[in-house]
């Protein structure tokens, strides 16, 4: 067999065996009441969030990757919405309930928890007081 046949069959079966898990990002377990009831189990990446339902959020742009958590600046993930939405998700319920979310941020809770925030300003927010609503994923 020739080297030169194979290697390009064998990249491309690798490809192919990967593409499904970059396009499904990071899956995270609905872990606080209030991510249970409303978004479910999620699946996030640099450029999306996906809810349980199917409904998604494409993002535009990461904008920082620190934020104030309580008076604390904390490492986290800061992007602002690509089209803002208030998405109907589980049991009627909506992301945000007060208007179109604009930005989200995620950041690390603690022993394998990760919080995501919403936003519906049309300011980047500076810190998490601004949020309209959080939710605590487990890893």
């Amino acid at each position: 067999m020739n080297i030169k046949r194979i290697l390009p069959a064998i990249v491309g079966l690798l490809v192919a065996a990967t593409a499904p898990a970059f396009a499904e990002g990071d899956r995270y377990r609905a872990f606080s009441t209030t991510a249970e009831s409303i978004t479910g189990d999620i699946s996030m990446d640099d450029f999306s969030i996906t809810f349980a339902n199917g409904e998604s959020l494409k993002f535009a742009a990461l904008l920082g990757d620190h934020f104030v958590v309580d008076g604390e600046r904390v490492n986290a993930s800061l992007y602002s919405v690509e089209d803002p939405a208030d998405p109907e998700l589980e049991n009627g319920n909506r992301l945000c309930g007060a208007g179109d979310v604009t930005y989200l941020a995620s950041w690390s809770g603690g022993e394998g928890l990760t919080i995501v925030a919403v936003f519906t300003g049309d300011e980047p927010p500076e810190s998490s007081a601004d949020m309209c609503a959080s939710y605590t994923y487990q890893d």
